[in-house]
Protein backbone atom coordinates (compact mmCIF):
# COMPACT_ATOMS: atom_id res chain seq x y z
CA UNK A 1 0.00 0.00 0.00
CA UNK A 2 1.42 3.39 -0.98
CA UNK A 3 1.61 6.07 1.69
CA UNK A 4 2.41 9.76 1.19
CA UNK A 5 3.07 12.57 3.61
CA UNK A 6 1.55 16.02 3.13
CA UNK A 7 2.26 19.08 5.25
CA UNK A 8 -1.03 20.92 5.60
CA UNK A 9 -1.04 24.68 5.77
CA UNK A 10 -2.75 26.91 3.27
CA UNK A 11 -3.55 23.70 1.36
CA UNK A 12 -5.94 22.66 4.13
CA UNK A 13 -7.78 25.97 3.92
CA UNK A 14 -8.29 25.56 0.22
CA UNK A 15 -5.66 27.59 -1.58
CA UNK A 16 -2.84 30.06 -1.49
CA UNK A 17 -2.88 32.84 1.08
CA UNK A 18 -4.68 35.99 -0.01
CA UNK A 19 -3.42 39.53 0.53
CA UNK A 20 -5.80 39.75 3.51
CA UNK A 21 -4.23 36.58 5.01
CA UNK A 22 -0.73 38.02 4.66
CA UNK A 23 -1.69 41.38 6.16
CA UNK A 24 -3.58 39.73 9.01
CA UNK A 25 -0.59 37.52 9.88
CA UNK A 26 1.63 40.63 9.92
CA UNK A 27 -0.82 42.35 12.27
CA UNK A 28 -0.82 39.28 14.54
CA UNK A 29 2.98 39.25 14.59
CA UNK A 30 3.21 42.93 15.43
CA UNK A 31 0.65 42.61 18.22
CA UNK A 32 2.46 39.58 19.69
CA UNK A 33 5.78 41.44 19.74
CA UNK A 34 4.11 44.50 21.28
CA UNK A 35 2.59 42.29 23.99
CA UNK A 36 6.07 41.02 24.85
CA UNK A 37 7.54 44.53 24.85
CA UNK A 38 4.73 45.71 27.13
CA UNK A 39 5.26 42.66 29.39
CA UNK A 40 1.75 41.34 28.77
CA UNK A 41 2.70 37.74 29.39
CA UNK A 42 0.20 34.90 29.71
CA UNK A 43 -1.79 36.44 26.88
CA UNK A 44 -2.49 35.67 23.26
CA UNK A 45 -3.51 37.97 20.45
CA UNK A 46 -6.94 37.66 18.88
CA UNK A 47 -9.02 39.32 16.20
CA UNK A 48 -12.09 41.00 17.71
CA UNK A 49 -14.23 43.34 15.63
CA UNK A 50 -11.41 43.84 13.12
CA UNK A 51 -9.00 44.82 15.92
CA UNK A 52 -6.06 42.75 17.16
CA UNK A 53 -6.26 42.66 20.96
CA UNK A 54 -4.44 40.79 23.75
CA UNK A 55 -6.58 38.20 25.55
CA UNK A 56 -5.66 36.56 28.87
CA UNK A 57 -4.99 32.87 28.36
CA UNK A 58 -6.99 31.98 31.46
CA UNK A 59 -10.04 33.53 29.77
CA UNK A 60 -9.45 31.33 26.74
CA UNK A 61 -8.71 27.99 28.40
CA UNK A 62 -10.75 28.48 31.56
CA UNK A 63 -13.97 27.03 30.12
CA UNK A 64 -13.78 23.86 28.04
CA UNK A 65 -16.09 23.72 25.04
CA UNK A 66 -16.94 20.04 24.70
CA UNK A 67 -18.62 18.33 21.78
CA UNK A 68 -21.05 15.65 22.97
CA UNK A 69 -19.96 12.12 22.09
CA UNK A 70 -23.29 11.57 20.32
CA UNK A 71 -22.83 14.61 18.04
CA UNK A 72 -23.18 13.90 14.31
CA UNK A 73 -19.65 15.19 13.60
CA UNK A 74 -18.18 12.72 16.10
CA UNK A 75 -20.19 9.89 14.59
CA UNK A 76 -19.04 10.88 11.11
CA UNK A 77 -15.43 11.02 12.24
CA UNK A 78 -15.67 7.54 13.78
CA UNK A 79 -17.22 6.15 10.60
CA UNK A 80 -14.23 7.54 8.67
CA UNK A 81 -11.82 5.82 11.04
CA UNK A 82 -10.76 8.96 12.92
CA UNK A 83 -9.70 8.37 16.54
CA UNK A 84 -10.57 10.96 19.15
CA UNK A 85 -8.64 9.21 21.89
CA UNK A 86 -11.64 7.29 23.17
Amino acid sequence: MECRSTVLGHLQRGGSPTAYDRILSTRYGEAAVNAIINKKFKTMVALQNDEIVPVNLIDVVGIPYLVPAIHDLIKTGHSLGISFGD
